[in-house]
């Protein structure tokens, strides 16, 4: 494994590995493809049947159901796939199998009938979970005795990560408004493809990684970084030993799990289809609640009773782990509205007609926007090709190709943009605002982190929760105007801009830190457990997000637009708030862990 190692460092690109680009390129290909569709996603199904580019025209409520269970079960099916990564298949495996499936679940979404929307959303869920746990696994075992460069290596891969949602939100999402639905689907499909393809003809440039599963399962996260001493550790180590999972743990993660699951599919399905798997109520409450509440007392008596079995400095680290998870679902039930209710007020309540200089000054912006880094990557590209033409010249042929579509499509959009004397914005456009912030503010928040001013992890939930009530305080004062029940408006953009502004800022407060601080805070034998754990907490929070944004034509009706918009002010800022205050508990139970 080493040899590998030590070959793939042979050939470096901007001081890193070849094989860490042949990774980038395709983790930004499956980006394209899965937030292009997304983004696409609500705007389709509650488009008007009778429009120039007619969707479904179904409910808010609705819409936001089955795109709430979706979200969930993206983060639920990484927990199986990386143990069969582990297991069975190999991360590299894995990572083929999982572009593959979602290829298929691209395609199937461009003939927009109800039955290959399903088996599309399927495909997709199932190719994620094969795909998404196992492209930061190959980083890491790339990294293996290197790991001075392994956070340079992140960095760049994250940077692939939101280039790629930049240009499928941008692409797809104007060809959608443009051409036709079946277009913004179709495009995100192509590029999947690409990438699969891509990925598949460079495999044999990183050897043996990835290749076969490991025998031990080794956490590359580092961990247990402050424990008091070898001996403190000894103790932790035999009292996790003592602390197998019980005939009756198993069967409670059984059946939360399956209740958990039933209450995901029943959701959507009754609401959209009339069909009911929970037929039964006890009282005035219905099935589909009476379940999931009966899941969460389970889930909770599980998580309790093996936290109570550790001792005492493991069990303080694990409680304030689990007080962390529950703040993280508090954040993504509200962040998570980005791809919902906030991309539905983008497209009705927004206004997005721009004429005369302020039309020239956008599309000036937009196209230095899509162009400059567009040109940046395909620089990386070229210096990828002078590197490994010999070793993968067909895979960076087909890589090079994926580029030349995307220059194509980018001009086509910038020509037709400057060639019309008005411009209207898309509100897919908006999407792309949290991918430019991240790139843009991160920097400046990793030095507020290296700096003497770092924040405890407390304050850290704190400060992102409060930005993020903060942005959506923004569209209360910017929709304030807009009367009760009204369904379309003509908010000015500059709320909008600015709420993805602060909710990028609170997003770069939280999401770096939570594996970071699980990672150190949980014990080596349990931290598997306890990362399923966190996917399920962001699982959670995407189902609350659609659950609650799919109220907004109900609380709209009843009271007004900004009423929906200050309970996602209120309830984060107020979280946040918490985190600042139980600050010192929460550095009491973390015991000498920063």
């Amino acid at each position: 494994m080493n040899t590998d190692i030590e070959n793939l460092f042979k050939d470096k690109v901007i001081g890193h590995p070849a094989g860490l680009f042949v990774i980038f390129f395709t983790e930004m290909w499956e980006r394209f493809s899965f937030y292009g569709m997304k983004i696409l996603l609500v705007l389709f199904l509650t488009a008007p049947y009778l429009s120039d580019n007619p969707g479904w025209e179904w409910s808010r409520e609705n819409a936001l159901a089955l795109i709430g269970t979706y979200s969930s079960l993206l983060y639920l099916t990484p927990i199986v796939g990386g143990w069969l990564a582990d297991k069975i298949t190999g991360y590299k495996w894995a990572v083929i199998i999982g572009c593959f499936v979602m290829m298929l679940g691209h395609a199937f979404m461009v003939f927009e009938t109800t039955w290959s929307l399903y088996v599309g959303l399927a495909l997709l869920i199932i190719g994620t979970g094969f795909f998404k746990p196992n492209m930061t696994s190959m980083i890491s075992e790339m990294y293996k005795g290197k790991e001075s460069k392994k956070d340079g290596a992140y960095t760049i891969y994250y940077m692939g990560v939101n280039a790629g949602a930049f240009f499928g939100m941008m692409l797809c999402g104007y060809l959608a408004s443009n051409l036709g639905w079946s277009y913004g689907f179709g495009l995100a499909g192509i590029f999947m493809l690409g990438g699969l393809i891509q990925f598949w003809l460079a495999k044999d440039l990183f050897g043996q990684i990835g290749e076969k599963p490991s025998k031990i399962h080794e956490v590359e996260l580092p961990q247990n970084i402050n424990e008091e001493s070898p001996k403190e550790h000894s103790r932790d180590d035999d009292n996790e030993k003592l602390n197998p999972f019980t005939m009756v743990d198993k069967v409670l993660i059984i059946l939360s799990a399956l209740g958990g699951l039933l209450y995901l599919f029943n959701d959507p399905l009754s609401k959209i289809e009339n069909i009911n798997l929970l037929p039964f109520s006890i009282g005035d409450m219905e099935g589909s609640n009476v379940t999931i509440i009966a899941s969460l007392f389970m889930f909770l008596f599980l998580i309790i009773s093996r936290i109570s079995r550790y001792s005492k400095i493991v069990r303080d680290r694990i409680i304030a782990v689990a007080i962390f998870g529950i703040f993280t679902v508090f954040f993504f039930a509200a962040f998570e509205q980005s791809l919902g209710s906030m991309t539905l007020f983008a497209r009705d309540y927004t206004d997005r007609i721009l004429t005369g200089s302020s039309g020239m000054i956008f599309k000036v912006i937009d196209t230095i926007l899509t162009i400059v880094p567009l040109a940046i990557i395909t620089w990386v590209l070229f210096m990828l090709f002078k590197k490994t033409y010999k070793k993968i010249a067909a895979s960076n042929i087909v890589l090079g190709l994926t580029f030349v579509f995307l220059w194509i499509v980018v001009f086509y959009k910038v020509f037709n943009e400057f060639s019309k004397d008005t411009t209207e914005v898309d509100p897919t456009w908006f999407g792309i605002l949290n991918s430019f912030f991240i790139i843009t503010l991160a920097p400046l928040f990793s030095k507020w982190w290296e700096s003497k001013y770092n924040p405890s992890v407390a304050m850290k939930y704190g400060i992102g929760l409060i930005l993020l009530g903060l942005g959506f305080g923004i569209l209360v004062f910017g929709t304030l105007a807009i009367p009760q029940g009204a369904t379309t408006a003509s908010v000015s953009m500059v709320f909008l801009i600015l709420a993805y502004l602060f909710h990028t800022m609170g997003e770069l407060c939280i999401s770096p830190v939570g594996l970071s601080y699980l990672s150190k805070l949980v014990p080596g034998r349990m931290i598997g457990f306890m990362f399923g754990i966190w996917y399920l907490a962001i699982a959670i929070g995407n189902k609350a997000a659609g659950s609650m944004g799919g109220m907004i034509d109900k609380i709209t009706a009843e009271y007004s637009l900004s009423t929906f918009f200050l309970i996602f002010t209120l309830v984060p800022a107020g979280v946040g708030v918490l985190s600042m205050v139980l600050n010192p508990v929460l550095k009491k139970l973390m015991h000498g862990v920063r």
